[in-house]
């Protein structure tokens, strides 16, 4: 049977309705949807209360309790739970839905059916790419899906003004008219956590904009260091961070009163070792936020979203119901916006599962705003996708065609061996190693080192067609062929990313990239192996997400037959270029040292 169009609506305001939220609840009027015998997950109360019933009427929770008789009516349609777990709809507190590859439509897609329905946003990929135009499109489109995805305005375009230079700029008085778009919610990551420290006028500006618009701050503090610049950190506004990596960070932010925000995405797995301030040290819970940050097409369709987070935050020791709040009313609360989304109560939005194992969370039918969108994995309904104007599109501009000699490393004069500077691929962790090495120099050109796995990375600037190429070392992805991967999504500036053992391929690759309009691909011994193509700012595809996540595992296992066994070593990749995430990273700039955040040479 064909799936039905459906059409986007957002529920009145609880005060606009509370009169037929209380009508439904006394029995004076017929709910739309009444949902009977399910075992309430009450994440206010951390109880299961089983033998509930759900009355919804106008998108909204009007009565839960034992017995909902009293709210059926003649159109009233009736949905038994046989002593299935009521679970509130998942929120995700901080993701970029650029790294899935898909735009806002494809995203909603591809999660809605493992138990997503509140997402909160952060458009900063494509606002390098496009600034506020970017926004703007996401924003919209953001408001007409079907489940609730709140927007955050990006804060740092350039993530690290001076050490890299992407396609376009915002400041604080791009910060001050977003804060007035209707779905805004607060303040993307404050990436520039230097700036914060040192009361930088812009971090500042855009700070205060947010606080007076009574919105939430969200912070990225991607250091180790928990000492004074991290206090000063604390002090100038930022509410939450994601960046942690051990118990102590998590530790460290709640004891300072923001949330920790825990992530596991394709490639960030660190949710692991900070629940153990949780389980081990006994930290209150609920300033403890789960969220993906990044993850690509192919783990959204194959292994889940939020789902897939829970899931494994129960499987690290924690109680199935206080995973559920991690992922549910901490973030509502944490926006501002419990009152909306977050628990099954009276006057929230309708958004809940139906789960038949909670531990497993096994969801076998999907509900946002009163209305199924999926069952057993599969929408219920067709989402139209969203129509990209052309100034979204053809924004990779080379300015020539690049050949194997753009990526020669030039030796000082008379060297036999140099020592260079390597960025370290650490697996499953955003942060890199600034490594060492020696390597030999042959016909005045600096050779790469295949055998312990010391290949070529060059950032090739594609947003004003200079032609200018940063070459530089890498190690971590095991490549054992001829190949080249070229990526023009690179956090956060955007550029093209290219890594790669042959400089033929190299340059074979980038060239494929400027032909297409952006994305992936991947050639080896001169022969394209797989491309992703993504047109939209050079970061989304047109495609649908099943598409997409197909043409992403085809990359995924053509990295491997080159000898990369990396846990989603594509996520490892675009990030090699983020200037603001230890130690060592490459931009337009050259090589910068995020320890001291300053320029350093290749060579020692």
């Amino acid at each position: 049977m064909p799936k039905k169009a459906h059409t986007s609506f957002t529920p009145k305001p609880w005060h606009e309705v509370a009169p037929l939220l209380v009508d439904v609840a006394m029995g004076r009027k017929p709910a739309d949807l009444v949902v009977r015998n399910g075992r309430w997950v009450n994440v206010h109360s951390g109880e299961i209360i089983a033998g509930t019933d759900l009355a919804i009427v106008g998108g909204r929770f009007a009565y839960c309790g034992p017995d909902a008789s009293h709210a059926i009516g003649k159109g009233t349609k009736v949905v038994d739970a046989g002593g299935r777990y009521l679970v509130p709809g998942l929120c995700d507190g901080h993701m970029h839905v650029e790294s899935g590859m898909v735009t806002v439509t494809e995203f909603c897609r591809a999660v809605i059916p493992h138990g997503t329905t509140s997402m909160f946003i952060d458009p900063h990929e494509i606002a390098n790419v496009l600034g506020l135009d970017g926004v703007r499109l996401m924003h919209d489109e953001a408001l007409a899906m079907p489940v609730n995805v709140h927007v955050q305005m990006p804060s740092c375009v350039p993530s690290a003004p001076g050490l890299e230079n992407p396609g376009a700029t915002l400041g604080v008085a791009d910060v001050v008219e977003a804060m007035t778009w209707p779905n805004i919610v607060g303040l993307g990551e404050v990436m520039n956590f230097p700036g914060v420290v040192a009361n930088d006028p812009v971090m500042t500006g855009e700070i205060a904009a947010t606080l007076r618009a009574g919105k939430t701050v969200g912070g990225h503090y991607a250091s180790p260091d928990l000492g004074l610049p991290f206090h000063g950190y604390a002090a100038g506004g930022p509410e939450d961070d994601h960046e942690g990596t051990r118990a102590e960070d998590a530790i460290a932010r709640v004891r300072q009163g923001m949330k920790a925000m825990l992530r596991l995405g394709s490639a960030w797995y660190d949710v692991a070792a900070q629940v153990k301030a949780v389980t081990e040290a006994g930290i209150e819970s609920r300033n403890l936020i789960l969220c993906t940050d990044d993850s690509h097409s192919g783990t959204l369709v194959n292994e889940g979203h939020m789902d897939r987070v829970v899931r494994h935050a129960i499987a690290q020791g924690l109680k199935p119901i206080t995973a559920i709040q991690m992922a549910t009313i901490n973030t509502a609360q944490h926006f501002g916006l419990e009152r909306e989304i977050g628990s099954i109560a009276p006057g929230r939005s309708g958004d809940f599962l139906i789960v038949s194992d909670l531990a497993a969370m096994r969801i076998d039918e999907v509900y946002a705003r009163g209305v199924r969108l999926a069952r057993n994995g599969r929408l219920d309904v067709e989402i139209a996708p969203y129509d990209y104007p052309d100034m979204a599109k053809n924004t990779v501009r080379l300015g020539k065609k690049l050949v194997a000699r753009d990526f020669d490393v030039i030796a000082p004069t008379g060297a036999n061996e140099v020592r260079v500077r390597v960025i370290g691929v650490i697996e499953n962790q955003a942060p890199t190693r600034a490594l060492e090495a020696d390597l030999a120099v042959e016909d005045g050109l600096v050779a790469m080192d295949r055998r312990n796995d010391v290949c070529q990375i060059a950032l090739v600037e594609r947003h004003r067609g200079t032609g200018a190429v940063v070459n530089a070392f890498v190690s971590g992805f095991g490549y054992m062929e001829d190949c080249a991967l070229a990526s023009t999504v690179a956090h956060d500036s955007h550029h093209m990313i290219v890594v790669g053992t042959n400089k033929q391929d190299m340059a074979l690759a980038a060239n494929r990239l400027g032909e297409i309009g952006g994305g992936v691909v991947l050639f080896s011994k001169g022969r394209e192996i797989a491309v992703v193509e993504m047109p939209i700012a050079g970061l989304m595809s047109d495609e649908r997400a099943e598409i997409v996540a197909q043409k992403a595992e085809a990359l995924t296992e053509a990295m491997r037959q080159m000898g990369c066994s990396l846990n989603n070593a594509y996520m490892q990749h675009s990030l090699l270029a983020l200037v603001v995430i230890p130690e060592l990273r490459i931009s337009d700039v050259g090589l910068v040292d995020v320890t001291r955040f300053e320029k350093v040479d290749l060579f020692l």
